[in-house]
């Protein structure tokens, strides 16, 4: 997927743009991707830049939810797909292995980007359609499953004569060495013989016979050792024997060749297929590199602006840094300063400031941001939008050359007039020290015309200088903006940092002061400078020192407001519970009344026993049926109108529903079962525990729809609350606190005292 429609110049040597592809090169894990890295190229054309940049996205999501393919072991084949195609060729076996090895990752590449993981949530057609090109490699591959070991040599079934001629090595050999090693045993009984071993010679099996007993051996020497103490000879009757063996290795190399051929025959059928999957795996790999990339550089897609107008796109660029700077300063527990660029209507960028501050470096992020960026690679920044430049011209650094006879000026001039003869309205220009080299007075003015010339031409144009001339250029032309790199006044030390629409102090003397130079000549420097440069280096100095205040006035003022968010937020989250707590807290009191009127209903139907009472009553059950829904809305408005105004909130008055006195040894009725049940304890305010017959149970307050009776009741009260008919004689009478059974019977006084008990008993005494 190389571009058809490249930068007609990129000035990749100044940017370092060849030192990119080296830290990419490092992602990469085979020659495959590490040589569509070193073809990378930037680009003119909008679709396929963006193409890229979609890609990449959904590879950075591939791998966010664990997905992996290893890239590995795959090496370029287009020279092997090339032999496969010519007529009688035959490749090594180990060259087929890698266009195998290729072809099996392209079809399961294949099934990933048919089926990705399903936990991504981001799109995934542009890795779809770019891998839908991939063939459908099944029935190729099944031609050379297992015939190929993973040293490079063929496996004995790659074919059946291949394997019956390996059979047949395998017994003559066996053959051999049986009578090899019979005769060794007749040899080593006379000392003939160095060693009772078989070795090989010239794929021939041979014995080690001691050199002054080799007349005793007939037969043909094949060699000594390097010692010359032992001659390796090959006894008379097993030369037939190795003649066959070797007649066996013949044809079995043949074999061999005819099957390399017809693999090789069969790749070169597929020849097309293959080489476009090779294609695709190594743009792939690409894209996986600069996922990578991207995510340990913190990268970001870039925004291609686009209006009526190219020479209008804007330009802005967030926290950018430059990736080697970065990567350099990684290497040594350092961190890059990054700077913000932004043009909107302003189309040319003056930065002026103290040297060694990063003037060169702005103009070097720039320009390589902007070839990274039209290659389809994230580039390291918090946001970035740009315009898609025809050319990127830079004149950065001393070109000087003793060969060519050009001095640093000479060689400045000479790229200027190349860079003002090549630029387009849509080119990117980079000028480092304009006007440098030469008499200040003159090198100033040709250094504004410069800038005014691209000016006019409408090309995006960033230039550093430390001409005033050029400061007040931008000052006071449209279209121009003024920027300059930080300098802390109090430590004499660079901030690196850029500012926009201030122009900066050289502080030439002050960078002199602190590089160590003689106290005496930094004094005399003082003293020749003149007044006005003298004001206006101080004025640029009290400048950047209200800026320097001012920044940090921002920034405190943000996290003020940061802390101002969360606390905002922290009370809108406890209003939210309280709101929560109210609504449940209402909740529980609508069902509390709820259960009120279905008791009330209940006791209300179960006083209609009787078919005959049911008509009598009717009219009256119609009546308190009607009575209860109007106690229930009522009820219900109070209870709504109390909850929200909180009138309720510690008033047991205002739950009207709620039994208020509850003691242990009442009897109470239960809204839940409709049954009576005894008070045996008082948990706390609202749960109360219940005895009905054997068993116990705990309840809330608001179950309870009455009071029975009072553990102060007597007896005979509590058995009537309960709806037992209890009758005795005397029933108003007052019962004696004693009783007197002086002179009684043992019977008579018995029955006196049981009647006395039953009457205290019931009495409640």
């Amino acid at each position: 997927m190389v571009p058809v429609l490249q930068l007609q110049h990129s000035s990749a040597r100044v940017l370092e743009f060849d030192s990119l592809r080296g830290v990419l090169s490092g992602y990469a894990s085979s020659p495959l991707g590490q040589g569509r890295i070193a073809a990378i190229s930037p680009a003119t054309d909008r679709s396929w830049i963006r193409n890229q940049q979609q890609l990449v996205l959904e590879i950075r999501e591939f791998r966010r939810v664990g997905g992996r393919f290893e890239f590995s072991g795959l090496s370029d084949i287009l020279a092997i797909v090339e032999k496969s195609r010519i007529s009688g060729v035959a490749a090594e076996a180990n060259e087929i292995n890698e266009v195998i090895r290729l072809v099996d990752r392209a079809a399961d590449w294949r099934q990933i980007s048919l089926k990705p993981p399903a936990a991504m949530s981001g799109d995934w057609s542009a890795v779809r359609e770019f891998s839908s090109a991939i063939a459908d490699f099944s029935g190729f591959l099944r031609g050379f499953q297992n015939k190929i070991l993973p040293d490079g040599t063929l496996d004995d079934h790659a074919s059946p004569e291949l394997a019956r001629i390996r059979r047949e090595i395998e017994k003559q050999r066996r053959a051999i060495q049986s009578s090899l090693r019979s005769y060794l045993g007749r040899l080593s009984e006379g000392g003939a013989v160095q060693d009772e071993l078989i070795t090989i010679r010239g794929e021939r099996f041979v014995i080690p016979v001691k050199i002054e007993q080799k007349r005793r051996v007939q037969g043909v020497v094949h060699g000594a050792s390097s010692s010359g103490q032992t001659v390796f000879v090959e006894p008379l009757e097993t030369i037939d024997q190795n003649n066959e063996l070797v007649r066996l290795f013949d044809e079995e190399q043949a074999e061999i060749h005819r099957i390399l051929l017809e693999m090789t025959g069969r790749i070169g059928e597929s020849s097309e297929a293959i080489l476009a999957a090779a294609g695709i795996l190594a743009e792939l790999e690409f894209q996986f590199v600069k996922a990578r990339f991207a995510e340990d550089y913190n990268c970001v897609p870039v925004s291609f602006e686009t209006g009526e107008s190219q020479s209008k796109s804007a330009l802005l660029l967030i926290n950018a840094r430059h990736p080697l700077l970065e990567r350099n300063l990684k290497a040594r527990g350092g961190q890059v300063v990054p700077i913000t660029i932004e043009l909107d209507s302003s189309r040319q960028l003056i930065i002026t400031g103290p040297n060694t501050g990063g003037k060169t470096v702005a103009l070097k992020t720039l320009g390589l941001l902007a070839l990274m960026a039209q290659c389809g690679i994230p580039v390291p920044a918090d946001g970035a939008t740009l315009p898609i430049f025809d050319s990127v011209l830079a004149d950065i650094g001393d070109s000087q050359s003793i060969e060519q006879n050009l001095s640093t000026f000479s060689a400045h001039v000479t790229n200027i007039d190349f860079i003002s003869r090549a630029a387009t309205p849509q080119s990117l220009v980079l000028l480092d020290e304009l006007g440098s080299a030469t008499d200040p007075e003159e090198g100033a003015a040709l250094a504004v015309a410069i800038a005014d010339y691209f000016r006019h031409l409408g090309c995006v144009s960033i230039i550093s200088t430390h001409h005033t001339s050029l400061k007040v250029y931008a000052a006071n032309t449209a279209g121009v903006l003024n920027a300059s790199v930080g300098f802390d006044e109090s430590t004499l030390q660079p901030t690196y940092e850029l500012r926009l629409g201030v122009p900066g102090a050289s502080a030439g003397i002050n960078i002199a002061q602190r590089l160590g130079l003689n106290p005496k000549i930094i004094s005399a420097a003082r003293s020749r400078l003149g007044s006005q440069a003298r004001d206006v280096g101080e004025f640029l100095d009290r400048l950047h020192s209200d800026l320097r205040e001012a920044e940090a006035e921002r920034l405190r003022l943000a996290a003020r407001q940061q802390e101002l968010e969360r606390e905002k937020g922290r009370l809108a989250n406890e209003g939210r519970r309280d709101q929560q707590a109210k609504v449940r807290e209402m909740e529980k009191k609508l069902e509390d009344l709820l259960r009120d009127f279905k008791y009330q209903a209940r006791e209300s139907l179960n006083a209609i026993q009787e078919r005959a009472a049911a008509q009598k009553l009717s009219k009256d059950a119609e009546r308190r049926i009607g009575r209860m829904r109007r106690d229930l809305r009522e009820q219900f408005d109070s209870t709504v109108v109390a909850h929200s105004s909180g009138a309720d909130r510690d008033d047991p008055n205002a739950q009207p529903q709620v039994v208020q006195h509850v003691a242990e040894g009442d009897t109470v009725k239960l809204k839940s079962l409709g049954r009576t049940g005894r008070v045996i304890r008082r948990i706390d305010d609202h749960q109360f525990e219940v005895e009905i017959g054997a068993m116990k149970m705990r309840i809330p307050r608001t179950d309870i729809a009455s009071v029975v009776a009072s553990a102060h009741d007597s007896p005979l009260k509590a058995a009537r609350a309960r709806g037992i008919s209890v009758s005795i004689e005397k029933e108003d009478q007052n019962v004696p606190s004693e009783i007197n059974v002086i002179g009684r019977t043992v019977d008579e006084a018995t029955e006196e005292v049981e009647k006395f008990v039953d009457r205290a008993f019931l009495a409640g005494l």
